[in-house]
């Protein structure tokens, strides 16, 4: 379990945000298991702080898809099968290669070297954390779908990949690498962002994601076209 640390004295809103970062770094990095229960009274006594705050940061989580309600058992972390995953990832590749599309008609010099300088990093990185690895996956994600200037499409695209990185998902990646977070796979989407590759953002992201997932488009349209990764 996390250490506890004494939060009570924050205020009511920054209490329940660092309740939520916890409980959420607690799951993306396997201390809450998959199916496991979060006992609201356990949690505040953890946290040293009320129930209330737990409580709000758990709903909250389950908006996010981290965590399951389960009526009159209580709150659980979610388990994804790999039927979940398949269907998150096909919903991800439309709305992502939306995102594409819109980061690169935003494109401007700050944000093309901020993008630049995360696939830097994570080419050369040598971490052998997949926490510490995918907060890089998720930053360049994340910085793509901000650019792309539409709220309700970045707010979706977390909500969806925010699941997929919780280590249950880790489960069903491919066997190419097992072992490591696959970093080094994101030239691609940056170069297809910036004009230099004549690949779909479509097909991009497909490529992208083979890279982890077993068949991320089955249930996409995708699934009945032959897409070009090249």
């Amino acid at each position: 379990m996390p250490p506890t640390t004494q939060l009570s004295e924050l205020p009511v809103a920054t209490l329940k945000t660092h309740v939520v970062e916890r409980i959420r770094n607690a799951i993306l990095t396997a201390v809450f298991k998959p199916g496991e229960r979060l006992n609201e009274t356990h949690l505040a006594q953890q946290f040293g702080v009320s129930r209330i705050p737990v409580r709000e940061a758990l709903f909250q989580l389950q908006e996010q898809g981290l965590v399951m309600n389960h009526p009159r058992r209580g709150m659980f972390v979610v388990m994804l099968s790999e039927e979940d995953v398949q269907k998150i990832n096909s919903l991800r590749i439309v709305l992502e290669a939306e995102a594409i599309k819109l980061c690169r008609a935003n494109l401007i010099p700050s944000y093309e070297k901020r993008l630049e300088a995360l696939v830097e990093k994570m080419e050369s990185t040598t971490t052998e954390s997949d926490f510490d690895a995918s907060k890089l996956d998720l930053e360049f994600h994340r910085t793509v779908w901000a650019v792309s200037g539409n709220s309700y499409l970045e707010k979706t695209l977390n909500s969806l990949v925010t699941v997929l990185f919780s280590h249950q998902a880790l489960a069903y990646m491919t066997a190419h690498d097992p072992l490591h977070w696959p970093l080094r796979h994101h030239r691609d989407l940056l170069d297809v962002i910036l004009g230099k590759s004549n690949m779909s953002p479509e097909a991009a992201i497909v490529k992208h994601l083979r890279h982890r997932y077993t068949n991320p488009e089955r249930y996409s349209s995708l699934a009945h076209t032959q897409v070009t990764l090249t």
